[in-house]
């Protein structure tokens, strides 16, 4: 007598193949005002997230305690770009995150000068 096969779980879904969910986070579309972030964009929380939090928007509020772009929480968060906008949108409003530009890099000080006040601060 063979014994019964397992019948193994279907694999959870992925974002991508469930709009329904992402239709859900997203807020189902109410509300046309997004907030005017790109991937570059650094986001920050403001505080711990309160137990109203949407189970989304508490990841967001958790992964920023220290400075991450759009694109970084995206890729953590498996969610697409749009929906992570629409997540910062109600986050921003509700003042819980802090959206930064990035530095830019060409508004640092040159490095040369940076090593020529050292030598100089050295010498006193």
């Amino acid at each position: 007598m063979t014994p019964p096969q397992r019948e193994r779980r279907a694999p959870r879904s992925a974002p991508e193949k469930d709009p329904e969910r992402l239709y859900v986070i997203a807020g189902g579309g109410e509300g046309t005002e997004r907030a005017e972030v790109d991937l570059v964009t650094l986001i920050v929380t403001r505080c711990e997230p309160p137990p109203t939090a949407q189970p989304e928007q508490a990841a967001v509020l958790r992964l920023c305690r220290s400075p991450l772009s759009v694109a970084e929480i995206s890729a953590y968060l498996n969610l697409p770009f749009s929906v992570v906008t629409v997540l910062l949108t109600e986050l921003l409003a509700a003042d819980l995150v802090q959206a930064r530009a990035p530095i830019v890099r060409s508004a640092l000080p040159d490095r040369s000068l940076l090593e020529a006040v050292i030598h100089g601060l050295q010498r006193l």
